[in-house]
């Protein structure tokens, strides 16, 4: 099952949307939002469920979905959560800048709590007042949870993974380390991210949602060249169960609660740096990722960062070609 919202009220309409994402049914009868559908995710399910059973056979009345029109599934989100399950660009970036990595890294989750009062819809613009703000993309997975306990095991925590999605986690790396030495985290170098246009249940997925991970390659674009081909469920270091489990170890998690893989990155088939597509790699989900790939091997960054009119895409095929997701498609802009 896929599930959008469209404008109508702050936070949108709920709308079932049809497998090709071609067409989609009203579902304010079942529940006026998707974080309404979450609060009562028990009762809403099966009904929406049916919603989509009558949809696929043309029963019910329906309109075109139209991906330029849809809001973030979320507009607002109770809680957005991101980790950096793939250990790999953590291993680079330190790497890079000749720093050690502790070894708790390779077992204890490294997670910050993000912005989530605004996030964008999938095709809104990136608004950037500054360039030399160094305004990067990041390619990730991200699940939705229903409510999950406080102290919630792996395989718990699991259980409570009700969606599935993908982000453009913004980022302004020239922002980061000034903020960083203040000891307290991300604020001002994390911006608001846009969500896919739909988000799926993890059944709907088949086998690509396995062992708490999404497989298949997450597909980036940039300026309509071929950027990252990285697959999603390799070199994830720790999958969904055990992010969302990291998260609820000391405080209950409310439904609707967004959690983030961080930016997904395969090691080099030697198990070294990855390489760009050009060179026959999989390319990279960050910028970031692959001037820190040039600064190991030529000892200087060449990528630059996004700058004014740079466009973005990034979206999942499914086994036909066809996007899983819908696309996440943005143009920088001045702001």
């Amino acid at each position: 099952m896929k599930l959008g919202t469209l404008n109508g009220g702050r936070d949108g309409r709920l709308v079932v949307v049809s497998e090709d994402l071609a067409w989609c049914a009203d579902a304010g009868h079942i529940a006026p939002t998707l974080q309404a559908a979450l609060d009562d995710w028990a009762e809403a399910r099966p009904a929406l469920e049916l919603l989509a059973t009558d949809l696929a056979h043309e029963v019910i009345p329906m309109m075109r979905f139209h991906e330029r029109n849809a809001l973030a599934p979320l507009p607002r989100a109770y809680q957005w959560a991101d980790g950096s399950a793939y250990v790999n660009h953590v291993q680079l970036v330190r790497q890079a800048r000749g720093a050690e990595m502790p070894e708790s890294f390779w077992t204890d989750p490294l997670m910050y709590q993000g912005a989530s009062d605004e996030m964008l819809p999938p095709r809104a613009d990136i608004p950037l007042p500054d360039e030399d703000w160094g305004c990067d993309l990041e390619a990730e997975v991200v699940v939705v949870v229903g409510d999950v306990p406080r102290g919630a095991t792996r395989e718990q925590a699991l259980e409570k993974i009700v969606l599935v999605g993908l982000v453009n986690d913004v980022s302004l790396r020239n922002l980061i380390p000034a903020e960083l030495a203040k000891g307290f985290g991300f604020l001002q170098s994390k911006p608001a991210s846009a969500l896919s246009p739909v988000f799926v249940t993890p059944d709907s997925l088949g086998g690509r949602w396995r062992d708490g991970k999404l497989h298949g390659a997450l597909k980036v674009d940039l300026n309509g060249n071929p950027f990252g081909r990285a697959d999603a469920g390799t070199d994830m270091t720790f999958d969904f169960g055990t992010l969302v489990a990291h998260l609820a170890r000391t405080r209950n998690l409310a439904a609707g609660t967004i959690v983030g893989s961080g930016t997904v990155s395969n090691r080099g088939e030697d198990g070294g740096p990855g390489k760009p597509i050009a060179q026959g790699g999989v390319g990279y989900s960050c910028i970031a990722e692959v001037r820190t790939v040039e600064t190991i091997l030529d000892g200087r960054a060449e990528t630059p960062f996004l700058r004014h009119g740079d466009t973005v895409r990034i979206w999942m095929d499914d086994d036909h070609g066809h996007p899983i997701f819908g696309v996440i498609e943005q143009k920088v802009v001045p702001a």
